[in-house]
């Protein structure tokens, strides 16, 4: 298993803590099924925290042309046409997708094309899940210009767990679908604002997979 960029030097870390930890426990804990029970605890925590930064290999294999593919492993959490405020200020269709902390957390670009804006904004932690989290919670926000000339926005949202985004995306970058757009740590949501007449090939509810999942086409 292939272990992300920004998970590297944390598991490098949390591996010595850990092992630092549980050596004197191993060498002067007399009640075997505590240190045992410790040992075990330790090394669950380990995987757990190695398997959130798992950075699979991925290619989208169906028909590029005009296809807007999922950003991130998660949840479709929010499916509706609203007020994009920051960028557009206009209406837009929005696609919002949920990531748990046992979800994928690298993060795709959406469609190929050339980043035109890239802009981080501090701001609160609140459950990711909830819609003011899009406007009030840190995020970095990125918009595309699609090869058809369109632009979509895609937008980073840091959650009550999640404290860190990462974006590799920089004004003026040439894009391609299964690039990594950025990363996430430890839960958080992403959302994606599209033109109004995009034909959407998700439902609310639908789980997606990150790179793979068509959520939708541009006319």
């Amino acid at each position: 298993m292939k272990i992300h960029r920004e998970g590297k030097n944390i598991l490098l870390i949390l591996f010595i803590v850990l092992f630092l930890l549980n050596l004197p426990i191993y060498m002067w804990v007399k009640i075997a099924w505590v240190a045992i029970f410790i040992h075990i605890v330790s090394l669950v925590f380990f995987l757990l925290v190695v398997n959130f930064f798992r950075s699979p290999k991925r290619r989208f294999k169906g028909d590029r042309k005009h296809v807007v593919v999922a950003p991130a492993d998660g949840v479709v959490v929010v499916l509706e046409e609203v007020l994009e405020d920051e960028y557009f200020h206009d209406k837009r269709m929005q696609v919002s997708i949920f990531m748990n902390i046992f979800n994928v957390h690298a993060n795709w670009f959406p469609v190929a094309g050339k980043v035109l804006h890239v802009n981080h904004q501090h701001g609160r932690y609140m459950a990711a899940y909830l819609p003011k989290s899009s406007t009030e919670n840190e995020r970095s926000t990125i918009v595309i210009k699609a090869e058809n000339g369109q632009e979509v926005l895609v937008r980073q949202i840091a959650g009550a767990v999640a404290r860190r985004i990462v974006t590799y995306a920089e004004v003026g970058d040439e894009c391609q679908i299964d690039e990594h757009m950025g990363f996430i740590k430890f839960g958080s949501r992403v959302d994606v604002y599209l033109p109004l007449d995009s034909d959407i090939k998700v439902k609310l509810h639908d789980k997606t997979t990150g790179d793979l999942t068509e959520i939708a086409r541009l006319k």
